[in-house]
């Protein structure tokens, strides 16, 4: 039995993703032998994340800056006609590395497992709704979705509720394993899947 204020940060740790109680307690056993300073050092971190980190009003990416928009969305460079359309930040980070995709991006924030109506709830929908409604010259919406059950589920939503649009709408190519996950996917398999999408 840990005292409480232990347990409280256990508590806390185990709410992160794919973060079980066991992990939990390490990270605050980790925690414990760190020095004030370095203790310190992590608290004024996630401060300034709390306090200068924004979300862009388009795409919906983290970043810091004055603007109201992320440096990929101001880029005059970009390819204002491809919207990728990515289920989290991670994903819209490995797609960067690669170096070949041009286009905009939209965090869905989120996937939906085999259409479960909280899921639905969760996802940025309507945003995207107005983002297609109010940018004219998108000409080709990528789902860049994850090759797992919830990706594909995810996928065949956003194609039902995009078709509307009479935009082109394509999916990832096959360069990515049934089951993989963008975030860990390397960059030419990334790049291969982009260039195969169809």
């Amino acid at each position: 039995m840990y005292s409480s204020t232990i347990q409280k940060l256990i508590d806390l740790f185990s709410e992160f993703p794919t973060v079980g109680p066991r992990t939990a307690s390490r990270f605050v056993f980790y925690l414990m032998k760190l020095s004030k300073e370095e203790v310190q050092d992590l608290i004024s971190a996630i401060s300034k994340l709390k306090g200068s980190v924004k979300i862009c009003s388009s795409c919906f990416n983290p970043f810091e800056g004055e603007d109201k928009l992320c440096q990929i969305c101001q880029n005059p460079s970009r390819d204002k006609s491809l919207l990728s359309i990515v289920a989290n930040e991670t994903d819209l980070t490995a797609i960067e590395k690669t170096k070949k995709y041009k286009g905009l991006y939209f965090i869905l924030g989120g996937t939906v497992s085999a259409l479960k109506k909280p899921d639905l709830e969760k996802l940025r929908i309507k945003e995207l709704e107005n983002l297609i409604k109010n940018r004219s010259e998108i000409q080709e919406i990528i789902l860049a979705m994850n090759a797992n059950t919830d990706g594909e589920a995810t996928v065949l939503y956003l194609e039902r509720f995009l078709k509307p649009s009479n935009k082109k709408i394509t999916r990832l190519g096959r360069g990515l394993p049934m089951g993989g996950e963008l975030e860990y996917a390397d960059e030419e398999t990334l790049k291969a899947a982009f260039e195969g999408r169809k």
